[in-house]
């Protein structure tokens, strides 16, 4: 029998309104739409759930966690978790050789 950590996971979105009402529409059951004051919370109840593989959060809840939280998510491989932009306002934009490092470990070199 597989390890626990081999089987696949389910996916859980975390996200503002229009954002939780565009994962449904495509077809996802575990979507949580948070508030400025339930998103951290749920962020926690995500990350502790061992059935999910992949965390899907707004990037608005990134800036509410504490930096431990941050390290953890960042360092995190089950689940993976991936900040999206906000259906509206700012956001930051993780590049690929930044993503790369993160979640592989490895350092892209650029083609010569």
């Amino acid at each position: 029998m597989p390890e626990p950590s081999a089987l696949p996971g389910r996916t859980v979105v975390l996200g503002e309104r229009e954002l939780a009402i565009g994962f449904r529409l495509i077809g996802l059951k575990d979507v949580v739409e948070v508030t400025a004051d339930s998103c951290v919370p749920e962020f926690q109840k995500a990350m502790a759930n061992d059935a999910f593989s992949l965390v899907i959060a707004s990037q608005a809840i990134r800036p509410r966690l504490s930096e431990a939280q941050r390290a953890h998510a960042d360092a995190s491989l089950r689940p993976l978790v991936v900040f999206i932009p906000t259906p509206t306002g700012e956001y930051e934009v993780e590049s690929i050789g930044a993503l790369a490092k993160r979640v592989l470990g490895v350092t892209l070199a650029p083609a010569s």
